[in-house]
Order: C-alpha cells, then sequence, then structure tokens
C-alpha cells in the first residue's frame, strides 16, 4: 500500500549485469546482479540525469523499493518530491550489491569484489545504455552509512565518473568507528577458540541473528575490504593483536589509506570539479562519525572544495528523511 496514492507513480524496471569484476571474490558471492531502475512518472528516462544509490551494511539496492510501513520506500519519496516540483525528474539505478559478508563499502578488494569496477564500467553502461540515461557530467551518487562512505570514496578517486555525490553519515575517522568495535570481535571469536570460519559459518547457520554478532560481521567485512589476505578464510585478516587487542601497524595503517578524511588530503583537486557534493551527519550518531564528518568538513574549507555541510538532531538510525534535503541537491546540480 502507497502512503499517498494521489501522487502519480514512476515505473519500476528490473535489470541483469553479468559481472566479470566480481568473479573472483574470495567470498563465493555470485557476478550475476539485478539492478532496479526507477523512472519518473510519465517519462522512458531519456535525456535525464542518473543517480545511483548506494545503501548502507546489511542491505541490498532492490530493499529501498520494498514496501515501507508507516512512510515511504524510495521510490514514493522521489514521486512526492517530483510531483510537488521540489526537484527535476532523474533516472535512480538501485544495485544489488549484498556480500556473504552483509555489506559493502564499493571499492575494489580481492576478497569482497571489484566493486567499483563493477559500478562503473559494468552496471552504468547497462544502464545507461538501456534507458539513455546519465553520461558524463549527468551522473550522481548517493549513500547513507557505508553507501555513505562509498559515495564519498566514489567522488574522491572516480570525479570523471561521477559529477555529483551525497554522503550521508558515511564511515570516516577509522579510528573511531572501527576500532571500539575490535574488541566486541575478539570476545566473540573467542567463543569460536579464536576461529574466524566458525564464526562466520555458525553465523549462517542462524536460525536468528543478533545484532552484536551483525556489528561482529559487519567488522570482518571491513577487514575483507580494506587489507585482504588472499590465503584467508574470506580474505579476512584483523588489524589487532587476537590476545591483546593491541593495533598491528602495517595492518592499519592499511586501512587508514581508504579512510575518507585522509583520502581528502589526495582528491581535493578532484573533489573540485563536481558540480555538488553533499555531506551530513546527527550531531549524535552512534558510531562517533559526526567527528569524523567534521575533520572533513574543515579539510574541505581549508583546500576550498565547495560543498554543503550540514548536522542535524539525530542519530545513525532511520534516517532516510534527510533524502528530501540532498536527492533535490543532487538533481538540481545535475540538471
Amino acid at each position: 500500500m502507497r502512503r499517498n496514492h494521489e501522487t502519480p507513480a514512476g515505473s519500476l524496471h528490473r535489470l541483469t549485469v553479468d559481472s566479470t569484476a566480481l568473479q573472483s571474490n574470495l567470498l563465493g558471492d555470485p557476478g550475476r546482479r539485478e539492478v532496479v531502475v526507477y523512472l519518473p512518472h510519465g517519462h522512458d528516462g531519456r535525456g535525464l540525469p542518473l543517480l545511483v544509490d548506494l545503501v548502507g551494511f546489511t542491505a541490498g539496492g532492490p530493499a529501498h523499493v520494498n514496501w515501507r510501513n508507516f512512510g515511504e520506500n524510495l521510490p514514493e519519496r522521489l514521486d512526492r518530491l517530483i510531483a510537488a516540483e521540489a526537484m527535476p525528474r532523474v533516472v535512480v539505478a538501485f544495485p544489488d550489491c549484498f556480500t556473504r559478508l552483509g555489506g559493502n563499502q564499493y571499492v575494489n578488494s580481492d576478497a569482497m569484489g571489484h566493486w567499483e569496477t563493477f559500478l562503473i564500467e559494468e552496471m552504468l553502461p547497462v544502464v545507461e545504455e538501456r534507458f539513455g540515461c546519465g553520461g558524463r557530467g549527468r551522473r550522481g551518487v548517493f549513500g547513507k552509512s557505508s553507501g555513505g562512505y562509498g559515495a564519498i570514496v566514489h567522488a574522491m578517486r572516480h570525479a570523471d565518473c561521477w559529477a555529483a555525490a551525497a554522503c550521508h553519515s558515511g564511515d570516516m575517522a577509522f579510528e573511531l568507528c572501527y576500532l571500539p568495535e575490535m574488541p566486541s570481535l575478539l570476545r566473540a571469536l573467542a567463543k569460536k577458540e579464536g576461529s574466524i570460519e566458525t564464526f562466520v559459518t555458525d553465523f549462517e547457520a542462524g536460525p536468528k541473528w543478533n545484532g552484536k554478532d551483525i556489528h561482529n560481521l559487519m567488522t570482518l567485512a571491513m577487514a575483507a575490504t580494506y587489507d585482504p589476505d588472499p590465503e584467508a578464510f574470506c580474505g579476512i585478516r584483523l588489524p589487532v593483536d587476537p590476545e591483546t587487542c593491541e593495533v598491528i601497524a602495517e595492518r592499519w595503517a592499511a586501512w587508514q589509506r581508504w579512510d575518507p578524511v585522509l583520502l581528502a588530503e589526495r582528491h581535493a583537486a578532484d573533489l573540485k570539479t563536481l558540480k555538488g557534493l553533499w555531506i551530513d551527519c546527527g550531531k549524535v550518531d552512534q558510531y562517533n562519525l559526526v567527528y569524523g564528518a567534521r575533520r572533513l568538513h574543515r579539510k574541505l574549507v581549508a583546500a576550498g572544495v565547495d560543498h554543503v555541510y550540514e548536522e542535524f538532531d539525530d542519530n545513525h538510525s532511520a534516517v532516510d528523511y534527510r533524502m528530501d534535503a540532498s536527492l533535490p541537491f543532487l538533481s538540481k546540480a545535475l540538471s
């Protein structure tokens, strides 16, 4: 049931992308991926800008088009904003980037898969050819949490592809958002005789999945993303000593190379080429992400990178309403 039956509804189309870039991942995940594409009411998509939605950990792109109780899914949100003339019409792609480890950071990893390559070189051409949308200077990427991380890192590393980006509560300042999770992970692994493989396979067996185990799985996914070991189970190696939780300098340095706060120092010139950059975070984000957002904001100001930065009175959870501001911003920048 739609929240508002009077708003003209756009249409959803399901495509399949057979990826070469993802085939060699160490998780055993499939290379065939579904992409749901939203077209605004009464339009075939031709000539419109294209936005790509990168979802947060534990979700997949198609989840954002599912029915929502007491609220809107993302297509309904787009319908409302477009009908109210709060934003120009756009095409939006929702790629399925879910993994065995529960999520994705949308960068290339020998363990998780080459997700940057998939999104840019494989998915975009399929969507743009099918609907005649997007193209150079007409593509934007947005997301929240892990998706926010993916959006800001893609904007930094691939400004030649993406012309605008919105990062909602994205992972950054890794020492604040990831290191505090390590003791919990080590305690969980100790119950499995220190075996990452046993923890993962027992988790997969279910039949229920509690929040602590999901957070621990997320930490393992980050390890497989930022510093994979091709010889380890699912490519996972930790950046801390399993007995003392002391940071292993070489391993942690490999993680930090992917921290947006540090990446910004090398990619300020790339960010200056964007038509629009949006960054926001809740003031009481329970993963400490607001402190990283503030650091990134300061660096962008110092480097002269034009962007919108906002903090709002909320935490990390259920903040999709922030897209009422970012989606019009992106669509106007690209139009």
